[in-house]
C-alpha cells in the first residue's frame, strides 16, 4: 500500500460513533444552506425492505431530530408495490421516467442517480440502497457527518461488514474479485476504500454535479475514480457503520455487474471504445448448455451542470 494512501486511512477513516447526532445538528445550524441534505433511495421492486428504510430514516432522522431535509425514493420502473409502500412510509416518490422527458429513460442504477439531481435540492446529496436489511439510522447520518463537520471533505463511502448468509466477511464478490484489483492496480490511491462498491455514500453537490455518471452498474466505481480525479484523495473519506445485510445476486447477474464494472473501469484507463460490448453466460437447458449473451452498459450521462434544466433550476 502506498504510503499516502497509509495516511489517508488514519486521517480519513472514522466510525459513525466518532460524531454524535448533537455534534452533527450544531454544525447543521452554523450553515443551514450548505448543510441541507437530501437522501435518495433508488428503488426498483423493494416492497419488502423498502418502507422499513423509510419509516426508520424519517423517524430517527427527521422528525426525532432534524438532520435530514428531504426524503426521496427514485422508483425506476417497479412492478410491485415499491411506490405505494415507500409513499406511506413517508417519502416523496418520484418515477424516473417523469424526471428530463426530452431525454428517454435507460434501464440501470446509475440514470437514476443522475436524474435524481433534478428532483433534489439538498448540497449534501445521500445515496442509499432499497434492499437493505436490518436498516439503521447510522447509515445515513454516519457518512453525511463528515460532509457536515469538515468543509475539506467532499465524497464519503460508508464501509461494513458484509456476510453472505451464515458466513461473515464473504459479502462483496464483485468487490473482492473484480473492483479491488482494479482500484490497486490502476488506481493505487484508493487501496483504502473498504467498500468501493457499496451503494451507501454521500457526496457535495457540487462536485456530484461535475461528474459524468455510468448510467448501470459501473456508477459507483466511475464516481469514485472520477472523484479522485477531480477533488483528490484528501477530499475523499469512509466511515465504518456497522454490517450491511442486503438480497444477494446469482453467479450470472454478478457475472454481469462485473462486465459493467470492468467496462467503466477500462474507458477511463483508455477514454476509448470497448471492442465488443457483450457478455456471453450459459445455462443448462433441456439439451445442454444454451449461450445467453448480454449487452454490457456502455452509455454515460453528462455532468449534470451540462443540462440546461438543471441549470435553470438551480439558478431560480
Amino acid at each position: 500500500m502506498l504510503e499516502e494512501v497509509e495516511r489517508w486511512l488514519a486521517r480519513r477513516s472514522w466510525s459513525a460513533a466518532d460524531r454524535p447526532l448533537d455534534r452533527l445538528l450544531a454544525a447543521k445550524a452554523r450553515d443551514p444552506h450548505r448543510g441541507c441534505v437530501s437522501v435518495v433511495l433508488p428503488a426498483l421492486n423493494e416492497e419488502a425492505t423498502v418502507g422499513r428504510i423509510v419509516a426508520t430514516i424519517r423517524r430517527e432522522l427527521m422528525e426525532k431530530v432534524q438532520l435530514v431535509d428531504e426524503l426521496v425514493v427514485i422508483d425506476s420502473g417497479s412492478t410491485d408495490a415499491t411506490a405505494k409502500v415507500a409513499r406511506e412510509a413517508g417519502a416523496r416518490v418520484v418515477h424516473r421516467d417523469e424526471i428530463l422527458p426530452r431525454i428517454p429513460a435507460v434501464p440501470g442504477k446509475g440514470e437514476v442517480l443522475w436524474r435524481s439531481l433534478l428532483v433534489t435540492g439538498g448540497e449534501i446529496v445521500c445515496f442509499i440502497d432499497a434492499d437493505l436489511k436490518d436498516f439503521s439510522a447510522d447509515f445515513v447520518s454516519g457518512i453525511v457527518g463528515p460532509l457536515l463537520t469538515d468543509p475539506n471533505v467532499q465524497f464519503v463511502k460508508a464501509m461494513y461488514d458484509r456476510p453472505f448468509g451464515d458466513t461473515a466477511g464473504q459479502g462483496g464478490r464483485v468487490t473482492e474479485l473484480v473492483a479491488r484489483p482494479l482500484l490497486n492496480l490502476h488506481w493505487p490511491q484508493l487501496a483504502g476504500f473498504v467498500q468501493p462498491l457499496g451503494g451507501e455514500y454521500a457526496v457535495r453537490r457540487s462536485l456530484l454535479e461535475r461528474l459524468p455518471f455510468p448510467v448501470g452498474y459501473g456508477v459507483e466505481l466511475g464516481l469514485l475514480v472520477d472523484a479522485l480525479h477531480t477533488v483528490g484523495l484528501d477530499a475523499l473519506a469512509q466511515v465504518d457503520v456497522g454490517v450491511r445485510k442486503h438480497r444477494h445476486q446469482d453467479g450470472q447477474a454478478l457475472g454481469r455487474m462485473a462486465a459493467a464494472i470492468y467496462r467503466t473501469a477500462q474507458l477511463r484507463l483508455s477514454r476509448g471504445h470497448l471492442v465488443r460490448p457483450s457478455l456471453t453466460q450459459f445455462e443448462r437447458g433441456e439439451d445442454g448448455f444454451v449461450p445467453r449473451t448480454h449487452a454490457v452498459d456502455t452509455e454515460e450521462r453528462p455532468p449534470m451542470r451540462e443540462i440546461e434544466e438543471y441549470v435553470s433550476r438551480r439558478a431560480a
